[in-house]
This record gives C-alpha cells, sequence and structure tokens, in this order.
C-alpha cells in the first residue's frame, strides 16, 4: 500500500508523522518499509542517516527519487512524505497514492490550508482509482480547557471527502527529540505518552 503524508501548509508536523510510521511498521508489522522523502527540506532523510549512523535497526533508506515508485513490490507497505515546493513529484506521488493522510494543526489557518490540499488532490486524480482519504488532529493541545483542537476537528468532519480520525498526536517534546536521536518515540521511551499515541495510530492505519 502506497500512503502519502502531507498537507499544503508547512508546520503540519508530517515529516515526523512519517518518520515515526515508517520505523512503527517496519517493527511492529515486521514486513518491508519502502520511504520517499520528496520534501526538499530532506527532514526524514536527516533523521534516517542519523538512525543509521547510530546503528539503530532496522536500517531505512529513504529515496528522494519518485520515479521509483513503479519498481515497488506489492508486499511493501511504502510512506510517502510530500513538499509543495516540487509540485510535480508531490502530484505523482499523489497520483499513486492508494491512502492519502493528512495531519492538521489546531487553528483556522490550518483548516483552510486543509480545504485546499482537498481541492488539489480532487484535480490531480480527476481519472483515477479514488484513494481513501483521512485527516487527524497533528500537534493537538494537551491542556483541556484549550478548545482550538476540538474546534478544528469539527470544521475539518464537515469537509466532503475527508474521514477524521479520533486518534491525535500532541505537542510533546518527545517528537522533536525523536528527530535529533534518529530514533521512534516508542524507541526512546515506550512508556511515554507519545509512544502510546503513535502505537493507537499505527493499529488503527495497518
Amino acid at each position: 500500500m502506497i500512503t502519502v503524508v502531507g498537507n499544503m501548509k508547512g508546520g503540519t508536523g508530517k515529516s515526523t508523522v512519517a518518520f515515526n510510521l515508517s520505523i512503527w511498521v517496519a517493527t511492529r508489522r515486521n514486513v518491508h518499509v519502502s520511504v520517499y522523502d520528496l520534501d526538499p527540506q530532506a527532514t526524514i532523510t536527516d533523521a534516517l542517516e542519523i538512525r543509521t549512523e547510530d546503528g539503530h535497526v532496522p536500517t531505512i533508506v529513504p529515496s528522494n527519487d519518485v520515479k521509483e515508485l513503479s519498481d515497488e513490490g506489492k508486499h511493501t507497505e511504502v510512506i510517502i512524505d510530500i513538499g509543495i515546493s516540487d509540485s510535480k513529484a508531490m502530484n505523482t506521488a499523489i497520483e499513486k497514492a492508494d491512502r492519502i493522510l493528512i495531519p492538521v494543526a489546531p487553528s483556522q489557518a490550518d483548516v483552510w490550508s486543509t480545504q485546499r490540499f482537498l481541492k488539489l488532490i480532487e484535480n490531480v486524480r480527476k481519472k483515477g482509482k479514488k484513494a481513501e482519504i483521512l485527516g487527524f488532529m497533528n500537534r493537538s493541545d494537551t491542556h483541556r480547557a484549550v478548545r482550538e483542537t476540538d474546534d478544528a476537528f469539527e470544521a475539518l468532519s464537515t469537509l466532503d471527502g475527508l474521514k477524521m480520525l479520533e486518534s491525535r498526536l500532541y505537542q510533546r517534546t518527545a517528537y522533536r527529540r525523536s528527530f535529533s536521536e534518529g530514533m521512534a518515540v516508542f524507541e526512546l521511551d515506550p512508556k511515554s505518552k507519545a509512544a502510546a499515541e503513535i502505537e493507537e495510530l499505527g493499529q488503527l492505519l495497518y
């Protein structure tokens, strides 16, 4: 299955999600995972290089060439991190995707950006098969008194063509640290709240 992780707005945490999910699938599902880093910022590439240098297993070597997608076997899980600055690669990934996962931060600007992204997906995939389009709240507020996350979730739930997942990832230091260590949050601290969140999201998706 080809899963694209993306949104049109920066700062939604898509690279964090793609990085953690790729390691989760490789370790929890014990299947081959191909990671495509199509974002010119190359955040996942940097994190996976640190992972290799520090000797963490499994080792995952990302590809930066969307053309290699056609060579993937049917028994491989594919996770793609897309960047909007390379529109050609982004459109190709969207065309080939079986599933598009949209992380959304809790703000009105992110809701508007998601609406534009859904329109872009619709335009790119006019003639192709329908992809499953899933959204979820990322970088959610940890304080229960703050309403922005719930408000954004409710607004997103009204958008046509988007299925919102109840699973949420929250604003936690562990996600930032995971990149610098080249490790998924559940490898850094298996008992952490971040680890439980990725476990829930992984189970839901895979």
